[in-house]
């Protein structure tokens, strides 16, 4: 039969068929490289990653608090309960004396507001966030006591001293007659807040004089004859008048609105040293009265107790 009656596949030519072999097997390599190459990607990528987590720096430890730091007083704090709570080498007296320019010269007195160095020793701190931050003030880290109510009314720390009030001199008052001991009565007045009276307001623990309670004004008078060795303002005693005597004892009146004597001065029992008042740490006025065996606080005896012995009944 004819040719030309049939389609015919054309025929390639012999260089035509070496290219296209040539293609399929080099398509055939390419592939299996692109594939090793990306799972050889793979690994470096992951090798990488895991060279980057070795190489990250561990999560810094929580901050451990300072040994030393500063706490707030509340209403009702002590420092013999600051002491306790915050685990004071030395309890009270040493952090009385590392606060003695905070406090003043009478630890029994302190008042909210004030910012004590504290310096004993805290508990661990618990497992906290690896972040470190300044810790938090010891305020926040315990609810305030509240004591039972006492008639001082703290105010802020460090008072100016007043300028005591001007007064007729002392001499121009009418002196009490003193017994036959020589002594007499600090004021007319009857007894309040007694001697050694425990509470938590008191950084001894107590009460280190007696409180007379009488109004504004009223005449306060040397309890026997001696010499004035302080008369000013006392912090939280306000104006105070401090006077030493024959025995070596010493007779402390506080709270004053006004003094009338100076230091060097020298008193005959039941004359005029002041009028009472509310200055200093108080809710009302009163005149605060003790004895001592020397001229600064921490060296209180019994004051009814001496001047009974003396003769004198309050």
């Amino acid at each position: 039969m004819s040719g030309k009656g049939k389609h015919r596949r054309p025929r390639l030519s012999s260089l035509t068929r070496i290219a296209v072999a040539t293609g399929v097997v080099t398509a055939a390599v390419a592939l299996p490289v692109t594939a090793a190459s990306a799972h050889t990607s793979a690994d470096a990528q992951g090798t990488v990653s895991a060279a980057a987590e070795q190489a990250a720096p561990a999560a810094p430890a929580a901050a451990e608090a300072p040994a030393d730091h500063s706490y707030q007083v509340v209403h009702g704090d002590t420092l013999s309960k600051i002491a306790a709570a915050q685990h004071v080498d030395g309890g009270w007296q040493k952090l009385y004396q590392d606060n003695r320019q905070v406090v003043g010269g009478n630890p029994n007195l302190i008042f909210p507001g004030q910012k004590l160095t504290v310096g004993g020793q805290q508990a661990a701190a618990p497992a906290a966030a690896p972040k470190s931050e300044a810790p938090a003030s010891r305020s926040e880290h315990r609810a305030p006591v509240t004591p039972a109510p006492k008639a001082e009314t703290p105010k802020p720390a460090a008072p100016k001293p007043a300028a005591p009030k001007t007064e007729a001199p002392a001499a121009s008052a009418p002196a009490v007659a003193p017994a036959t001991s020589g002594y007499v009565a600090p004021v007319n007045g009857p007894l309040g807040t007694p001697y050694h009276q425990a509470g938590s307001n008191w950084s001894s623990g107590y009460h280190t004089g007696v409180d007379f309670v009488v109004g504004t004004g009223t005449s306060v008078k040397s309890i026997a004859a001696g010499t004035v060795v302080s008369a000013g303002n006392g912090g939280a005693y306000g104006n105070e008048v401090v006077i030493k005597h024959a025995d070596g004892k010493y007779s402390e009146y506080a709270h004053l609105s006004s003094i009338g004597v100076t230091v060097g001065q020298t008193v005959t029992a039941g004359q005029q040293i002041g009028l009472s008042g509310a200055t200093g740490n108080v809710t009302g006025p009163h005149l605060h009265f003790e004895v001592r065996t020397g001229p600064a606080y921490g060296s209180d005896i019994d004051p009814v107790a001496y001047l009974a012995a003396h003769g004198v009944k309050v």
